[in-house]
């Protein structure tokens, strides 16, 4: 069993940064991938990022790329989401997961890999 509980999130105006962070207790945080997914208003939940149990191997959507990265430290059970030039269109609701991949270097973009979900954290970009 992982629980996990996301902070950080708020209201940005566009162009701005936010750090999310989902801290983990339970089970060894270093034995799942973890990823981040959001959800906005009448959407279904999509894809952010992910990255390996080893920190080695992270993958963003396309729509992130290059704005957004995931990061993670195992010391501190924490995984990180870096949001930069937030749009208007990145406003939702962010999710954490951890999946029980068993390869060092694995990750996922399936939702349906991974076992733990935390309770959110929105993000709203706006002026």
């Amino acid at each position: 069993q992982v629980q996990l509980v996301e902070s950080g999130g708020g209201l940005v105006q566009p162009g701005g940064s936010l750090r999310l962070s989902c801290a983990a207790s339970g089970s060894a945080f270093s034995s799942y991938a973890m990823g981040w997914f959001r959800q906005s208003s009448g959407k279904e939940r999509e894809f952010v990022a992910s990255i390996s149990r080893s920190a080695g191997i992270t993958s963003h959507a396309t729509s992130v790329k290059g704005r957004f990265t995931i990061s993670r430290d195992n010391g501190k059970n924490t995984v990180y989401l870096h949001m930069n030039s937030l749009k208007p269109e990145d406003t939702a609701v962010y999710y954490c997961a951890a999946a029980p991949i068993p390869q060092v270097s694995g990750t996922t973009r399936e939702s349906g890999r991974y076992d733990y979900w935390g309770q959110g954290t929105q993000v709203t970009v706006s002026s």
